[in-house]
Parts: C-alpha cells; structure tokens; sequence
C-alpha cells in the first residue's frame, strides 16, 4: 500500500535523493488511480516540508545548506522592494544558529527572481552583534503560487496585469493571445442554489490533476456564488482596468519580468461580490472542490443503519437544540441542560460526527486538511467540506436523526465538573434556535415565549448554568475581552447600509461557556490517557510586550501589578571597542527579563477599567500583548482562559483540527473506554468500578426490555413519530428526572453523599484540580505521552498547517472588512465625525470613528499649526511650541479627508482643536 514513508525512502535511495514524478512511478510500480494517490502524497509531503519541490516534477529530501552561511527559508517582500526572509532553522548550521536572531533582512537588490512567498536560499552576508543579519538570495528553491490575481491594463507594446497584492511589485506581462481564458467556464458563473450564504467559492486555475466538475459540465457552478453584475457579463471584448486571475507561465529573472495567461475573468473590481473573490484569489484559498472529493461527498449514505445505530446511546427522545445565528447552515452542536435531584447540573453537549464520514487519507480527508478551515465573509463563506456534508448530511438539522460524540457533564453549584462521560450517540434536534430567538424568551419576550412554550424552561436552566460555569472561570482568572466586532449590514438589493456592532447577548454567552466545558473536557480525557493529541494552546505573553504594555497603562494610572521589573543591563560589542582608552562608559541598553505573569493580573485591570472611558482603548493593548493561540500537538496550556489543558473539539465541519481531536477521541473509545454499555463505548471521568458497571448493565438491559429501544429500530427516521406534538411536550415535562448514571454513583461513593455549600472535600478527585501552569504556588506535572492512532510527527505537521491556514482565513476576512469599510466611506468623504485616538505611531495617529467601527490615519504631516514630534516612551505627539498633545484614548472631531484607492486607507483630517497641554510642568525655582 502506498504510503509517505514508502515515497520517502525511494527517494532517499536515488542519487542526491531527488526524484522525478515519472521515476517514482516505475520505482513503484503505480498505475492507474495510484498515480493520483501519488501525487497527493506529494503535495501533503510538500506542505509538511519532509520534501522539496525543484521543478514542476521533480522532488527532493530537505538537507542542510551545504555552503557555510547558507540559509533556507521562505521569503516576505514589502511593497517598497526589500523583504526578510523567516529561516528555517532546520537547515542552518550550529555556527551560524547561535549568531543568528530573528529574521534575515534582504535589500531590493539582493531579491533576484524571488517572489513574495517563495521557498528561497539565501546566503548571510552580515551578521551584526545584535544577531540580526543581511543576505542575497541565491536562488528561489519553490514557488509559493503559480497564480496572480491583479487588474488588466493595455500596454503599447505589450499587456500586463499589476497585481492587486502590493508584496508581489512586478508587472504581469500578457503575450498576445493569451488575454482571454481557454474555457468558458472560466468566466464565473451564477449557482443555482437559493442560499449565498452557504455555498463556496468559484473561479480560480487549479492543477491539471485537479480538474473540477465545471470545467466538464456545462451547467452552473456548484461551488459559488458570485455577484450578478459580473454574471451577467459573458463576453468581455475590454478587459481595461478589469480584475482577472493569471497564470504564471514564466517567473521572473534579474532583467524579465515574469509572464503569464489569464485563466479567469472576475470583472471589474466595484462590482458586487468581486472584491470577496479578489480575497479569495490574492490570498489563494482552496475554493473549487476537485472532482474526486465532490464524488465522494455525493456517494455517502444519509441513512443511518441500524448496526450503526446500537453502536450508540439514543438522545433522540430528549429536548435537544441547536442555538446558531440567522444564516447560519452549518449546524455543529446541539446543547441540553437538565437539573438533577441532587442540586447539581447535567451538561449535555451533541457535536456532529464528522469522522462517521470524512475517513483518514480519503480524498475529502486531503481537501479538508489543506484548506484547515472555513472561512466566512460577510456576504458568503468558503466551507472546508462540500455542501453535502457541510449543510445536509453532517449539519444537526431539527427533527431529523444525526449521528454525533456526546460529552455528558455533571456540574456542581460552583460550576466544577463532578464527573462526564463520553459516547458515540445519535440525535434528533428538536429544534433549530437561534441566538436572537434565546435570547427574546429569556428578556421576557411574549411572542418568543409563546412559540417556544415547550423549551423556555430549559432555557431558564441554561442561563442559569451559564451564570454558574461563567462565575467558576472568573475564579480561577480566565480573562474575558468584550470587544466589539464590526458587522456590516445589507439592505434587500446587496448594498451595504452600515457598520454596526455585533451584538453578544445571553444565548451567545450560553453556548460560549458550553463549548469551553466540552473542550475542556475531551483535552483532559485525551491528556490522561497518555494519547498524543491536538491542543489549543496559548502561551504566556513576552516579558517585552508587557513591559510596553506597562509602560502606556501607566500614562492612565493603571498597571498589571507585575512589581518591580528584572532589567538585565547589556553592551553590545562595538559600544564597548568605540569606548576603549575614551574614558568613556559603553552604551547600556536594559532589557526586560521574563517576569512572573498569570491571566488573574489581566482579570483584575479588565474588571478595574470597566465602564471607563479608557476601556476601549486599554482592552485593545492588553489583547495586542498577547500572544496568538496556536494548534500544538504539545499541552502548553491555555493563558487567556486559565485552563490547564484545552483542544477544538466542538467544530468539526469547519475546522480540521476538531476532527483530527474526534478521530483520536474514538480510537481511544474503541481501544480502551472505561465501560461499554451494550455496544456503545463510554469514556469516563472519575473511572466506574467493574461492581458499578454491572449493575448499570443490568439495569440497562431491564429497560431496554422493557420500553421501545429506537436504537435497534430499523425505521428510525420514522418510529413512533405520530402524534410528535404530544410526545414532545411530556418529554419535555419530564426533564427533571434522570437516570442515574456510573460515574455519578462512583463518584457519590468516593465523597459519600456530600455536596454542602463553600465544604472542602479533599479526597475528591476533581477534573479541574490540576494546577494553572503560571501558577507560582504549583507545578504542574504532565502526564507521559505514549503510542496513539496519529504519530506524533504528524500531529505536528497537522498543528503547523492548521495555524498556517487560520491565520490566512483571518487575514483575508480582515483584509476583506477594511475593503468593505473604505467602499462605505466613499460615499462620505468631506463628512465630519467624532472619534478616539487609538493608536500613536511617528508618522501619525490611528482614529477610530465612534459607532462606526472605522479607522483612519491623522498623518502627522497635516498637522501644520505647529512642529509635532512623536515621543516614543510615552506614546505622544507633542507640539514643540504650543505643547498641544495628542495622546491615546484621547477623543478628537476629524473630517472624512481621502481614501487610497490602491491601499484602500482612509485618511483623517484633524477638524478641530481639541488642545491639551502636555503633562510635564517646568520645575519651580527654589
């Protein structure tokens, strides 16, 4: 069977271990649909970097630089012309490792034929003491895109395309014949689906072993759906000044630019919806679904059978929902919350089994891991599986069974986790909510209460736990930023009305604190059991950007409470040869050494600051010190949520990491759970004694003989569902009662019946005792990591790509909101706002608009009633005569002055005044 470790050892064995397409082939002796096995394997090994791309078929093992400064990495170019290069510290030799700090600067030119993106190899030509260092690029070792998305122009002697991303500074050149696209097909075409919401993206050239549906078939996309101006049009005779997509047939040298095809036509770029497949091309998002993977969705089975049915406890009885917003199409989890009789809570949290139907190593599996994510704009998204599984088969519809992993928690009145147990099951929604519905029968709304009559109840007890679950993570310092997110609203034609605040009520909170239970949970059921997994990590911040942090908080009179700071004082090499026989002292500069920092320290400044005027401004540098969240195949513990262990667990229809965490999770179910009732797997926390679980199973069996077991029904979608109405509502009656269960009563036994108010029970074993790794008081010590079903090495390349791939769908939804806020401004230029300094550089300062959620630059050069100058240790721009200051958090009046239609910046200018004499006083004479 062919596999990575097969590919890699071939080509190991072959000269300079570098192989061609076709040598593997005889080596291996591939025929027919191996050879696109083949070239799957490739790609993966080439995105995880066990292999290097040469040539379009050719494929070498990674080596170290064989020259002594010789460097690779992969190259990011600014749109001045220079670039840095991030080395891969794999191929760097000891010598020149320890010289090394950061990145490797690269002057306009030393970049040759690299483009932004590239795999390149460099060579170090300075090195300073400080270990930043400056290099050539030798040659470009693989190509980062073979497309460009930019805007076509009609040259005089030839036509060129300027690319839209700024990185990428080189003309497009288009030789004659090449302006139009081979197909029709080409040219994006409208969907029939009703929904633009929840479908996914068109366009876009893929390689040739992943030709598509549409470039077959004639009829409309399935992929997309794309705004009708650029719909309509079919036959496009001028293309100036009109968005396409290029092939690049030849890359650039030292003297050419490179050139290349147009192999799509978006249309013009203020047409509706093209600027979202500007993003989706210029950060080059997987968005057509290759022929084999669309196969495949389409062959799957929706009906349940029911031998897959007694492999799984039934919850199709119970009043479970789904709580999503308006559009949303994707249902992942479903949520139901029951009070038992001993006071404490039952959690029941539903995620959808992605794994039942996305096996490892499948052509959906491939599709999946390398788009890592769906990525939602404000009008569409760009899904992570084809509609089939996405909407329909995979989504927990109401009223319709659904298998899904169930994580069952007793939680106590101070919201500790007593016990949980995890199981394969199957589902029937009772109902599809939403957040705005939730949240009107909780406000009391009569109409909402009305129509769900059945549910408010369950609502109530929700809220309740929320409360409870929300108090505990306060407790233990879990920071909670409530920073508002811009919205943009359409009216009925597609135009956008405004930019509003989104809105984070009750039922949002609900299902936050839910998730984090679950997630909780599977990561600390996962980490005892010694199998190696994905985790959601966040490391503690650096020691550097809390102390600038520090530094601006105390312009406002706040501080973390760090203490008194450890400087670690040092001379760099050249200040100390300059001041030699001088007399002279050496330059010191004094950096921050690492500082004892917990997530309580953030808890307090958040809660001292709320509702002050400077909250907005101080939330926002407190989350900018933070580091970002990471997938690690590695428990480094979570900081912003004080958690010990964490994971994605509830989202796996568009993330790749939560389903990787649930083919893990049901391995380790089948392989070792701590009890089986019947068929089913149950993991669970405290473990049930083997007394325990035979008097469960006899009970079990006594009520599956006695009442109808729907498990083991082979009409399931259908039985017993007359009279659903009345059915539903005595359910609904007898929530309260709930069978007991195994862990329950183990862990009754173990505490003998005690669960008084504010008493310690020091002999519980509790899911959240293990210590927070910043504690001081604490260490915490990590359970050993053993055999598991992923190999750990490739856990790692997982976490990598899945970091990778969600920060690329953040940057373009970023990029993508800027686009549309400047397009809203247009129409505004020469208005006047209020708005906050939220930002303080020395070319300028940053405004934001109040209730617009929008930003623009006040640059300094317009601020000629004085001479300002920008005063980097207390963030300022100080006017020289006046001392006019201007200062973060500050609130100013600013007109509407200009928008960049290259950058799509908005520029500022200051209206009005609003002076403020700077804080420094002249000392008074003696």
């Amino acid at each position: 069977m062919l596999s990575d470790s097969i590919i890699l050892k071939n080509i190991q064995r072959q000269p300079k271990q570098t192989a061609g397409y076709k040598t593997l082939l005889r080596e291996l002796g591939l025929h027919g649909d191996d050879r696109k096995r083949l070239s799957s394997h490739l790609q993966k090994l080439v995105s995880s970097k066990q292999l290097i791309q040469l040539d379009s078929d050719r494929y070498a093992i990674p080596q170290v630089a064989s020259g002594r400064n010789m460097v690779a990495g992969k190259l990011s170019l600014h749109r001045d012309g220079f670039g840095f290069v991030l080395p891969d510290l794999k191929s760097v030799n000891a010598a020149l490792k320890a010289r090394l700090s950061g990145d490797i600067f690269i002057p306009p030119p030393a970049i040759g034929s690299a483009m932004h993106g590239d795999q390149v190899l460099v060579e170090v030509t300075n090195v300073r003491p400080d270990g930043r260092a400056e290099g050539r690029i030798v040659r470009p070792v693989q190509r980062a895109h073979p497309s460009v998305v930019g805007v076509f122009h009609y040259g005089g002697r030839q036509n060129y395309v300027v690319p839209i991303d700024q990185r990428v500074s080189q003309q497009i050149l288009i030789p004659s014949g090449m302006e139009q696209p081979e197909k029709v097909s080409s040219v994006v075409r409208r969907t029939s689906s009703a929904n633009a919401l929840e479908t996914e993206g068109s366009g876009g050239r893929e390689e040739s072993s992943r030709r598509t549906h549409d470039e077959r078939r004639t009829t409309k996309s399935k992929h997309r759906v794309l705004g009708e101006e650029a719909a309509r049009r079919s036959d496009w005779t001028d293309l100036e000044n009109v968005v396409v997509d290029v092939e690049i047939t030849d890359w650039p040298t030292a003297t050419q630019n490179p050139r290349g095809r147009v192999t799509e036509i978006l249309g013009y770029e203020d047409d509706f919806g093209v600027d979202v497949e500007i993003m989706i091309r210029k950060f080059h998002l997987p968005h057509r679904f290759p022929d084999d993977v669309l196969h495949e969705a389409e062959a799957i089975e929706p009906i349940i059978s029911s031998a897959e049915l007694r492999k799984r406890r039934d919850f199709r009885d119970l009043p479970i929902v789904t709580i999503d917003g308006e559009t949303a199409r994707d249902f992942d989890d479903a949520v139901l919350v029951r009070r038992l009789e001993n006071g404490s809570f039952e959690l029941q949290v539903h995620i959808a089994d992605v794994a039942q139907y996305v096996t490892p190593d499948s052509a959906l599996d491939q599709e999946a891991r390398l788009r890592g994510t769906s990525v939602y704009f404000p009008d569409r998204a760009v899904p992570m599986l084809p509609l089939e599984l996405s909407t329909d088969i995979c989504s927990l519809r109401p009223r319709v069974d659904r298998l899904v992993m169930s994580c069952i928690m007793e939680i106590d009145y101070r919201g500790e986790i007593v016990g949980y147990e995890i199981c394969p099951s199957v589902i029937r929604s009772a109902e599809r909510m939403t957040y705005t519905a939730v949240n009107a029968v909780l406000e009391g709304d009569e109409s909402a209460r009305k129509q769900y009559s059945s549910l408010a109840a369950n609502f109530e007890v929700m809220r309740e736990l929320q409360m409870i679950l929300n108090r505990k993570r306060e407790r233990r310092g879990s920071i909670d930023f409530d920073l508002p997110e811009p919205v943009i609203e359409f009216d009925e034609f597609g135009l956008m009305k405004s930019i509003t605040r989104s809105e984070r009520n009750i039922a949002h909170r609900i299902i936050e604190e839910f998730m984090l239970s679950a997630n909780e949970c599977i990561a600390g059921y996962l980490e005892a059991k010694g199998v190696p997994s994905l985790y959601r990590v966040h490391e503690k911040p650096d020691a550097k950007r809390v102390y600038d942090f520090e530094v601006i908080a105390a312009t406002f009179g706040y501080s973390l409470g760090v203490g008194p700071w450890p400087i670690q004082r040092m001379q760099f090499k050249t200040d100390r040869r300059a001041s030699y026989g001088t007399g002279k002292r050496p330059r010191e500069i004094e950096i921050p050494k690492d500082v004892h920092i917990t997530p309580r320290m953030y808890q307090k400044l958040t809660e001292k600051i709320a509702g002050k005027p400077e909250e907005r401004i101080l939330s926002y540098l407190m989350l900018r010190s933070l580091k970002q969240a990471r997938y690690s195949e590695e428990n480094l513990g979570h900081f912003a949520l004080a958690a010990t262990s964490y994971t994605h667990f509830t989202s796996p229809i568009r993330r790749y990491p939560d389903l990787i965490v649930h083919r893990i999770l049901k391995d380790v179910l089948q392989d070792s759970a701590e009890m089986w009732d019947a068929e089913v797997p149950v993991g669970s926390f405290p473990s049930v004694s083997k007394a325990q679980l035979a008097s469960h199973d006899d009970a079990a069996l006594k009520r599956r003989s006695s009442t109808v077991n729907y498990a083991s029904s082979g009409d399931s979608e259908h039985a017993s569902r007359q009279n659903s109405e009345h059915a539903f509502s005595s359910k609904c009656v007898s929530i309260q009662h709930v069978e007991e269960r195994p862990f329950r009563a183990a862990s009754a036994k173990h505490n003998e019946g005690a669960l008084a108010p504010e008493e310690s029970r020091p002999g519980r074993p509790r899911h959240t005792d293990t210590a927070s790794p910043w504690s001081k008081r604490r260490e915490r010590e990590a359970p050993s990591v053993g055999e598991g079903p992923i190999p750990i090495e490739e856990l790692h390349s997982i976490a990598e790509e899945s970091s990778q791939t969600e920060r690329r769908a953040d940057d373009a939804e970023r990029e993508l909101m800027e686009w549309k806020k400047a397009k809203f401004m247009q129409d505004r230029v020469g208005e006047d706002f209020d708005g906050l300094i939220i930002s303080v550089t020395k070319f300028g300062f940053f405004v934001e608009l109040a209730n617009l959620f929008v930003e623009g630059l006040v640059p300094l050069a317009t601020l000629i009633d004085d001479l300002y100058t920008f005063h980097e240790n207390t963030r300022e721009i100080i006017g020289q005569r006046s001392r006019t200051t201007y200062r973060l958090g500050q609130r100013v009046h600013v007109l509407v002055d200009r928008i960049d239609p290259v950058e799509k910046k908005i520029q500022f200018a200051l209206m009005e005044e609003t002076p403020k004499r700077s804080r420094k006083h002249s000392r008074r004479r003696s």
